[in-house]
This record gives structure tokens, C-alpha cells and sequence, in this order.
């Protein structure tokens, strides 16, 4: 795999982690933490990868 297809895949995880805290925040803020958490680690991992 190639490093630009790895930066494209964290941003669409985190793209998509993201969502899916968004909707879950009124259901489970805890489980929502942990999603946002989990898109806040994959963006950055793609922004260091650009760097």
C-alpha cells in the first residue's frame, strides 16, 4: 500500500468515526467519546503522514 492510500483511509476513518459519534451523542455520550477520540487519533496520524 502506498503511503498517499494510507493518508486517504485515515482521513475517511476519521471522516467516518467522526459521523458516527456525532449520531450516537444522544444516545451513548461515552461510546460518542470514544468514537471522537478515535477520529481525533486518525486525523492526526493522516496529518503526520502528510508532514
Amino acid at each position: 500500500m502506498s503511503g498517499d492510500a494510507l493518508i486517504y483511509i485515515l482521513f475517511l476513518a476519521a471522516g467516518f468515526l467522526g459521523g458516527g459519534a456525532y449520531s450516537l451523542w444522544k444516545v451513548n455520550k461515552f461510546a460518542s467519546g470514544v468514537l471522537a477520540a478515535m477520529a481525533i487519533i486518525a486525523a492526526v496520524g493522516g496529518i503526520l503522514r502528510l508532514v
